[in-house]
């Protein structure tokens, strides 16, 4: 088997520019299949020797100590080798500056020894005289860098007497240590990004782990912790909650966060919003049917609340019963029974009630509208949910959230600048998170830009909100003043009204009365929502 040495002398100009040629082809193949400098390196130097007749490549790189004391002389060790033994390896360390390889550290220069028998500098620290060829042997030693600093030393030695010109094996090397220089350069990015990532998830991890990310809740102001402490406190309990505040402060979330928190946990989770069933059908989706109870009742159907036996019901808007069903609700609650539609037995149930509203259910009591006994019944655990803008520090975290998971939904890739969630908690969201989460939505959908400043977010926030005045009188004092008749009560048939016929303070009171729904404080100026609209629309309100 001929010597690398030899078969380096056989080659002609010609074949040394083919084996230039496959030495770049299959670095750069290797280099495509996989990122791991490990093989791509050592195969390299493999090639390198095979191919060009420069033995015994290494390549040498700085150790990373940190935990080494401060001013302690830094050093070099070879990481990836070819044609080396292990102990040779092993004894391959450097200081900075020491011998060639520590001189071209330190410097960032090349060096080229042209007889390392000569040159008093050379070490043969890894490789002993004695292993090398008995001829004039040289030695090459190029810097690696990256940004422009050393990070390493590619080395090798080579026959001088050999018929391939130096400036050849120069040209080549030159090219393969900034191949080198990137491929650990771009190591060392994967790593750092792989540690942010892990750093993230590791706060994720954490964050996941308090109670508040653990129901979903994101925040972490006194009052949304106030309401999760109440909560926490009552969950495990069998006590009937009820859920107070404003439209929009995610009802349904503390709902399922009551559930969670329960021995009920793995149990179903039912929820039913009163306000979206028609009145004729309450009585039969929330305590089912039987065979043949109404035209088209072709087969059984359990209700809602069978569906629910062993776990929890959310009656959501819960002020939208209908009187004719609230006592047959307070008989399920207070005996744990209920009777199907069309049935005649009695179906026992075992369900934890969480109830919501937005209304004020002790007015309705007192207007006759709501029935008293079952306010009571109901009115066991009241938890308030603040308002977001009674929460505005979690605002920011709040939409950082909503820009998330639409960026995920929406495969984008919007952020937003520090002055755009400033503007945001600003804002006096009466549409609360659910108005939040609808205008960040909109906002990534429909942006042009990547970054959204203060001015960009401004076309996509309510101009309603902006001329909303803080407080504005109570509508019946409002209409005290006016010297029409009272208009609290809706008449049959509505006489034809001018567009001019209520003023902006009486439409905004109105609105503030009723929380937002447009259809009450419609009723409430003996309006239809449609005359409503219109007159929102004429004011610049909508």
């Amino acid at each position: 088997m001929p010597s690398p040495s030899s078969t380096a002398r056989s080659h002609s100009p010609t074949d040394w520019h083919a084996q230039e040629l496959l030495l770049m082809r299959e670095v750069m193949r290797l280099i495509g299949r996989s990122l791991a400098p490990g093989l791509v390196l050592r195969e390299m130097l493999h090639l390198m020797s095979e191919l060009l007749g420069l033995n015994r490549g290494r390549i040498v790189l700085v150790d990373n100590a940190p935990s080494s004391p401060a001013g302690a002389p830094r050093t070099a060790s070879i990481q990836h080798a070819y044609g080396l033994t292990q102990a040779e390896v092993q004894r391959g360390r450097y200081a900075w500056g020491e011998g060639i390889t520590g001189r071209v550290l330190a410097t960032g220069q090349p060096a080229i020894v042209q007889d390392i028998d000569a040159e008093p500098l050379f070490l043969a620290r890894a490789v002993e005289r004695s292993q090398l060829p008995p001829e004039t042997v040289a030695f090459i030693a190029l810097p690696i860098e990256v940004n422009n600093a050393p990070i390493g030393v590619l080395a090798c030695h080579r026959i001088r007497s050999r018929q391939r010109h130096l400036n050849d094996d120069l040209a080549v090397l030159r090219v393969l240590v900034t191949l080198v220089g990137q491929l650990l350069q771009l190591e060392a990015l994967v790593a750092e990004q792989t540690r942010q990532l892990q750093a993230r998830n590791a706060v994720l991890a954490n964050a996941l782990n308090t109670k508040s990310a653990r129901y979903g809740l994101i925040g972490s102001s006194p009052p949304l912790l106030q309401a999760l402490s109440e909560l926490e406190r009552v969950s495990q309990t069998q006590a009937t909650v009820l859920l107070l505040g404003q439209s929009g402060t995610g009802k349904e979330l503390f709902a399922r966060a009551v559930h969670l928190a329960s021995g009920r946990r793995d149990r179903p989770f039912i929820k039913v919003n009163c306000s979206a069933i028609p009145d004729a059908l309450f009585e039969s989706e929330l305590f089912g049917y039987e065979k043949g109870a109404f035209t088209g009742a072709s087969t059984a159907r359990a209700g809602w609340f069978e569906q629910a036996d062993s776990g929890t019901i959310f009656l959501d808007e819960i002020g939208e019963l209908p009187l004719a069903l609230q006592s047959k609700l307070l008989r399920t609650l207070q005996e744990g029974t209920l009777v199907r539609l069309g049935g005649q037995r009695e179906v026992k149930v075992n369900v934890r009630l969480v109830a919501a509203t937005h209304r004020d259910l002790a007015a309705d009591v007192e207007a006759g509208r709501f029935r008293q006994d079952l306010y009571y019944r109901l009115h066991v655990i009241p938890i308030h949910l603040p308002s977001l803008a009674e929460r505005r520090e979690d605002i920011r975290a709040l939409a950082l959230h909503f820009v998330s998971r639409a960026n995920q939904a929406h495969q984008r890739n919007v952020n937003l600048s520090p002055d755009a969630l400033a503007r945001l908690e600003e804002h006096p969201w009466p549409g609360n998170i659910r108005e939040l989460g609808n205008v960040i939505e909109r906002l990534v959908l429909l942006t042009n830009d990547t970054l959204v400043t203060r001015g960009e977010l401004d076309r996509f926030l309510p101009a309603a909100a902006v001329v909303l005045p803080p407080a504005p009188a109570p509508v019946q004092q409002i209409q005290a003043k006016m010297p029409s008749t009272p208009i609290a009560a809706a008449p049959l048939v509505r006489d034809y009204a001018s567009a001019q016929s209520h003023s902006v303070q009486v439409l905004q009171a109105a609105l503030v009365e009723h929380h937002g729904n447009q259809s009450r404080a419609a009723q409430s100026l003996g309006l239809t929502l449609r005359q409503f609209a219109y007159r929102l629309r004429k004011a610049g309100l909508k």
